[in-house]
């Protein structure tokens, strides 16, 4: 993790370097949506990235690797964390209303059940492909124990 300040503005070609990916990769993430809002800027000047927007990057290749979707699962996955986050911001804002508070509460829980349900979904299918995988190695040992000895 970088040590620099909040404050410091990263060109693309840096933080491509400490996320470990290309600024080609970067641009098309915040082309279709998977790194929220681009920041204004004139044509043809260049971007500067904040080290919150480097740490949001992290995490979304993180979650690209670590539950091998889509980038359309992926944008779900990340909208849906983007929308928990203003939630959240609301409620530790200080809802005095039990009702809108339930009612954030209610959407939360649709987000992180939206969630859940594609983590579950790639959690069986790798545990599938363990199966699958254990089976046919089971396979191979036993016609290696089939061989005559050598």
């Amino acid at each position: 993790m970088s040590a620099a300040a909040p404050t410091t503005a990263l060109r693309i070609g840096d933080v491509a370097r400490l996320v470990g990916t290309t600024a080609r990769t970067i641009r098309y993430y915040e082309e279709i949506g998977l790194l929220g809002e681009q920041a204004a800027r004139q044509s043809g000047s260049h971007r500067a990235y904040s080290e919150e927007e480097v740490e949001h990057l992290r995490e979304v290749m993180r979650l690209r690797s670590l539950l091998g979707v889509s980038l359309e699962e992926l944008k779900t996955l990340v909208e849906a964390e983007e929308a928990r986050k203003v939630l959240r911001a609301e409620v530790q804002a200080g809802v005095e209303d039990p009702e809108r508070l339930g009612a954030l509460l209610t959407e939360a829980l649709g987000h992180l059940e939206s969630q859940l349900s594609l983590v579950r979904r790639r959690a069986s299918e790798l545990h599938g492909l363990q199966a699958d995988l254990e089976e046919r190695r089971r396979q191979v040992k036993a016609r290696l124990r089939g061989l005559p000895p050598a």
